[in-house]
């Protein structure tokens, strides 16, 4: 099998999992380069995963044996450096969400298009165990049509832990555009594309206070609504309910739930790759834990990279696409403009579900 050269960009706080993924699991991946605005982020993360190199962003998209540039950088720059990794004729793969804007998430993908390359985009973890699992209990007909759906992502904020927890405050952050591609992704990658959406959305605290190391007791403004109630329809007419908050400090509700009209589908946290799914037929009397049916039920962040670089190598589709992200982009955008305009939107875009993932597969592959 020849490996596929990738260069990531950005080496905070969520690079460590990449990297031990791209470098130790995924036999496909070859991580040839990292680069940070810090160059001793850079530097440690190389030493640490035993990296070739670790040089300024320029230098990464200038290797011509680069194949996919993994941008793992904060939010607003995501599409600046997809761009640029594009115009390098790169393929890029970007943490969630795809950009910002619909305007950057277009311009992503019209540039791919044009110059024949791919988009991938985070989240991965529809593609882990758990979630692959309830995608074969509602493909092989366990609860029957899909009729509806809830989803909750309920806490208090990022500064009691995060060490720089100020971006999650910022246009392109708050609870939607952080977990909502989790959530929506999930849903989408299960149940389908989403046609219609409302919602509500309001700023609870319009200042937050940084508790965690190194910035304890900076105070952060808030600008981005941190407590969004959303209704959508899907494009197959079941109906969705979902709520995401910064806002609340504590709660009992499930992560995801899908109803149908044959019973009743319990999805685990679509932030991990694991379990517990269980199932609730219409005649039984209590829910039913249902063993995982497929592998990658470990933290696997990486998988949809590993994936595309399996895409590049087959010509087949790869499933965590530009597509797909646009699509969730989109419905976010859509609750917070509907919450304003105290309307519905009429989701423009649409997606294909991507393909499950085959049964059986060797650790470390993706492909038979």
């Amino acid at each position: 099998m020849k490996r596929v050269k990738v260069g990531i960009v950005g080496c905070g706080n969520i690079s460590g999992i990449y990297l031990k993924n791209c470098t130790q699991t995924f036999e496909i991946l070859e991580v040839a380069a990292c680069a940070d605005l810090i160059p001793e982020r850079a530097e440690a993360k190389a030493e640490e995963f035993n990296i070739p190199k670790a040089c300024s962003v320029e230098e990464l998209l200038a290797d011509p044996e680069i194949q996919i540039v993994l941008n793992l950088t904060i939010p607003k720059a995501h599409a600046e450096v997809c761009i640029a990794a594009l115009e390098a004729g790169k393929n890029v793969y970007v943490e969630k969400p795809l950009a910002v804007t619909r305007e950057d998430g277009k311009k992503i993908l019209e540039l791919a298009k044009a110059k024949d390359l791919l988009v991938g985009n985070a989240p991965d973890t529809f593609l882990g165990a758990g979630l692959q699992t309830c995608r074969k209990l509602i493909d092989d007909g366990w609860i029957g049509e899909p009729v509806a759906a809830t989803a909750f992502m309920t806490n208090h904020g990022h500064e009691s832990w995060h060490p720089d927890p100020e971006f999650y405050y910022e246009v392109g952050g708050g609870p939607m555009f952080d977990m909502g591609p989790y959530y929506l992704t999930a849903l989408v990658s299960l149940v389908g594309p989403i046609k219609r959406v409302t919602g509500s959305a309001r700023i609870s605290f319009p200042e937050r206070v940084i508790t965690s190391q190194p910035k304890y007791g900076k105070r952060v403004k808030v600008e981005t609504p941190t407590h969004i109630a959303g209704v959508f329809d899907f494009e197959n007419g079941a109906v969705g309910t979902i709520i995401t908050s910064f806002d609340i400090w504590s709660a009992q509700l499930p992560w995801i739930e899908i109803y149908g009209s044959e019973g009743s589908l319990r999805v685990p946290d679509p932030n991990t790759f694991g379990g517990p799914v269980f199932v609730r037929r219409r005649d039984a009397k209590a829910w039913t834990e249902i063993p995982l049916t497929h592998g990658y039920a470990e933290n696997s962040r990486g998988i949809g990279v590993a994936d595309m670089a399996y895409a590049l190598s087959s010509g087949r589709a790869h499933r965590a696409n530009g597509e797909m992200a646009y699509h969730v982009l989109d419905v976010m955008h859509g609750f917070l403009e509907a919450s304003e305009d105290e309307a519905h939107y009429d989701v423009a875009s649409s997606c294909t579900r991507p393909a499950a993932l085959p049964l059986d597969l060797p650790h470390g592959q993706l492909d038979k």
